[in-house]
């Protein structure tokens, strides 16, 4: 290790030791939970994060920073999906989503029905988010140096209906990946507009990237649920809570563990933001028949049958391989379980 490497972890190990009131400075809205000293387990040292930055995410599971999508490249980005809900554009493998409580009341090819563009990897536009050299310096903090792009969406949560259907159910995005390990993967979410309560910004449960992953399924919401939004069955709702307001270009990294979802949009407006899931390319896939991810598994399988037929026959591992890009470093290929 070099010094500087090594000056760069006493710094950090100094600031376990004596307390996490930094997080908690960060994070005044929220109250960090089993405090673990002198544990590095979520972090990796680049360089590039603060000691203070790392220890709010082994802390806390997830950091804020600000300003680092630049408003050029966001208005680029809500131009082609613009394109894309008016049919100018296909996209092979793109699956667009619809409010289950507006689609049937739009019938004009317009952003109105669509809540959500979701593997967008073979459009060149959008997937330029999954490559900036700004996102993935800080995404290397967490994978490593082999990167892939796993899993890439455009959300655009639309103005409520009256059902409560914008609502995004509190849930681990672990549930929907049947890779390992966990703590080699992260989220980059970043806001396209301003992000707040009103128009259902993202909500955090501090510190449950610490916990295991839950059983999840469709909650019993009177309004309906969209499509894929599973939610966990039980989780403590008394457990303190943030909710994130982000500024456009804002990019919040969080654990795949960490518990989030997000409220109505109780505005007129549409709101915003683009994100991909990352992986170590030393990730390998496992097997989920006979796990809590069996129902996740079948709803994807059965999608896959019903789009290209019953002559096609992918294994829900299968279907995120093919999704999987490079985008830094070596394929090293996410290796298989037998």
């Amino acid at each position: 290790m070099s010094r500087r490497a090594a000056d760069r972890l006493k710094i950090v190990l100094n600031h376990l030791d004596r307390s996490s009131s930094a997080v908690r400075s960060s994070f005044t809205s929220a109250q960090t939970v089993s405090y673990h000293p002198r544990s590095l387990r979520y972090t990796l040292d680049t360089d590039v994060l603060s000691p203070e930055q790392r220890i709010a995410y082994e802390e806390n599971g997830f950091i804020l920073i600000k300003n680092l999508v630049s408003e050029e490249d966001i208005d680029r980005f809500r131009s082609e999906f613009e394109r894309i809900c008016k049919g100018e554009i296909k996209v092979p493998g793109l699956l667009v989503m619809k409010d289950v409580a507006i689609a049937k009341t739009e019938f004009v090819q317009d952003q109105k029905a669509v809540s959500k563009l979701q593997d967008f990897q073979e459009d060149p536009e959008l997937f330029r988010y999954c490559a900036l050299p700004q996102i993935l310096k800080y995404v290397e903090c967490f994978t490593g140096p082999n990167i892939m792009a796993m899993h890439t969406m455009l959300i655009n949560k639309p103005p409520d209906a009256g059902k409560k259907t914008s609502r995004h159910p509190m849930h681990q995005d672990l549930h929907y990946f049947p890779f390992r390990p966990a703590d080699r993967i992260v989220c980059a979410w970043t806001a396209m507009e301003k992000v707040n309560r009103q128009n259902g910004c993202l909500v955090v449960l501090p510190g449950t990237h610490k916990s295991t992953l839950q059983e999840h399924d469709y909650p019993e919401w009177e309004g309906g649920v969209n499509k894929m939004y599973h939610g966990i069955r039980n989780y403590d709702p008394s457990h303190p809570r943030l909710h994130v307001e982000m500024e456009k270009g804002d990019t919040l990294f969080f654990h795949p563990l960490v518990i989030h979802g997000s409220g109505m949009n109780q505005t007129q407006g549409f709101r915003k933001a683009i994100s991909c899931h990352y992986a170590s390319a030393d990730c390998y896939y496992i097997d989920v028949n006979g796990t809590s991810q069996e129902n996740i598994s079948k709803e994807v399988t059965d999608i896959v049958t019903q789009k290209y037929g019953a002559d096609i026959s992918l294994s829900f591992e299968e279907t995120w391989a093919l999704r999987g890009r490079l985008v830094h470093g070596e394929r090293t290929s996410l290796k298989w379980i037998l």
